[in-house]
């Protein structure tokens, strides 16, 4: 429906969110972020869909939380199970979810993406963005400091120079300096946004899901891993991934000299 603050669509295996408060340049409220929760964790035990997109409506991705909250009471729970909490509770538990979803995840970033909003597109594996997108780490400029996981994302991307200066200063960078240093992933004009995104999902979407989902959370919990457990984590994964028919039909697809066909199941087919 048109009133709710996220829209959900799935056509095939792609599952789009959709930020939609866009009167209020997609700032983040509980019930936003509720409803980001809720879905989450329906798409982690929902096998038809192997990629998500997250976007926001209108001329922005997300302004970050709203400020102009009148402290009116809110739910104690938006979904059966819900553990409550205020905003930023809810927003950290989405980020989690989000890192440790066994599927891919594209920002498709439409506009401004500041703030917590800023780091919730962070929390996305790939980002695309729109040659008019903006991105700020803006907390300092009402005396606050980064939450949604901007200390943890920022140093990882871009360095810890860069930053520590994107958080003290505060400035707003535009889509071609977000690329330069490693922010997003790809830039493309404003029009052309919604048929990329479109594009890289389905490249997505036809892949090797189990695969895709093992080196994900390998590389996410590998940042704060020795050596030594990386590469334990690694042959488990593999071990894993080995069993997969997609592994097997890779295999076939290679020798045969034809694009492979991948399902995205997991199973127990052995290697080939």
């Amino acid at each position: 429906m048109a009133n709710e603050s996220v829209l959900y669509n799935r056509h095939d295996s792609i599952a789009t969110l959709t930020l939609n408060r866009p009167e209020s340049l997609n700032a983040m409220n509980e019930a936003m972020m509720g409803e980001i929760e809720r879905i989450l964790i329906e798409l982690e035990a929902d096998t038809a869909v192997r990629v998500v997109v997250l976007t926001g409506a209108g001329r922005a991705f997300s302004s970050g939380g709203d400020q102009k909250r009148d402290g009116t009471p809110v739910p104690p729970s938006f979904f059966e199970g819900d553990p409550g909490g205020p905003l930023i509770e809810r927003l950290n538990r989405s980020i989690l979810r989000m890192q440790r979803l066994h599927k891919p995840i594209i920002g498709s970033i439409n506009g401004v993406a500041a703030g917590a909003g800023l780091n919730i597109a962070l929390a996305t594996d790939l980002r695309i963005a729109s040659d008019t997108a903006r991105f700020g780490e803006v907390f300092a400029r009402v005396g606050l400091v980064p939450d949604g996981g901007g200390t943890y994302f920022l140093p990882r991307l871009v360095g810890t120079a860069k930053a520590m200066e994107m958080i003290l200063l505060a400035n707003i960078l535009d889509a071609q300096e977000a690329l330069r240093i490693g922010l997003v992933n790809r830039v493309v004009p404003a029009e052309q946004l919604a048929q990329e995104t479109q594009k890289l999902a389905e490249r997505l979407a036809q892949g090797p899901t189990v695969a895709y989902g093992l080196a994900k959370t390998g590389l996410y919990q590998g940042l704060g891993m020795s050596l030594e457990d990386v590469l334990n984590m690694e042959a488990r994964n593999q071990a894993i991934a080995a069993r997969t028919p997609d592994r097997a039909e890779g295999v076939a697809a290679f020798r045969e000299k034809r694009p492979p066909r991948f399902t995205g199941r997991s199973g127990s087919s052995p290697a080939r």
